[in-house]
């Protein structure tokens, strides 16, 4: 899914990114949906977009370090 594919919504960059231009993780949310895209691609690159209980998953796994490479 990319930018196109998803209605106007408000980035805000995640407070875990950091400042040296690498590690960049924006969120957008909204009632029913979230979406996550890296800041360094913008509007061009993709996004994934989550229902609320798939987020839930995706934050867990994250943060349980189940998805580091």
């Amino acid at each position: 899914m990319t930018a196109q594919d998803t209605p106007a919504v408000n980035w805000r960059k995640s407070t875990r990114s950091n400042a040296n231009g690498g590690a960049c993780v924006e969120v957008a949310l909204s009632a029913d949906r979230s979406a996550v895209r890296d800041s360094k691609l913008g509007a061009t690159g993709p996004i994934l977009n989550f229902d609320a209980n798939a987020f839930g998953a995706f934050l867990g796994a994250v943060k349980a370090g189940r998805l580091d490479g």
